[in-house]
């Protein structure tokens, strides 16, 4: 039993980092992020890890209430930790918090999904009416 524990924990630690989202807070905007990690990696893999380090901390929390409170995603895990940044210009490493929030999806999400696009669909068709 020991082997399998392993084992699922090495395919779960495989997947959290092929599905993580590295979020900046100042390349691309909010909504970005929020469809992101809707269409392309909980869609396809079922959960997605957002990650982020200083001042962008606070865009990944904002993305991952907008994602829980509009029923898409339920938390899976929070890690915060520090990290040392080696720059060139200073003398000793800068230390930056960190924060990685796992979502995965909400027993609603395909529901919601399938609504969202029959609400696209109308509206494209009244455009074109």
């Amino acid at each position: 039993m020991a082997v399998e524990e392993i084992t699922e924990g090495v395919r779960n630690l495989a997947v959290s980092s092929s599905n993580r989202i590295q979020v900046s807070n100042t390349k691309k905007p909010l909504f970005f992020y929020v469809n992101l990690a809707k269409v392309r990696y909980m869609q396809q893999h079922g959960d997605v890890e957002l990650s982020a380090l200083g001042m962008a901390i606070a865009t990944v929390v904002t993305v991952a209430e907008i994602l829980k409170n509009n029923g898409f995603a339920v938390e899976k895990k929070i890690r915060t930790s520090t990290v040392e940044i080696n720059d060139e210009s200073r003398v000793r490493p800068l230390q930056k918090a960190k924060i990685e929030i796992v979502l995965e999806k909400s027993e609603k999400f395909d529901e919601l999904m399938a609504a969202a696009a029959e609400e696209r669909e109308a509206a494209e068709a009244e455009e074109q009416a």
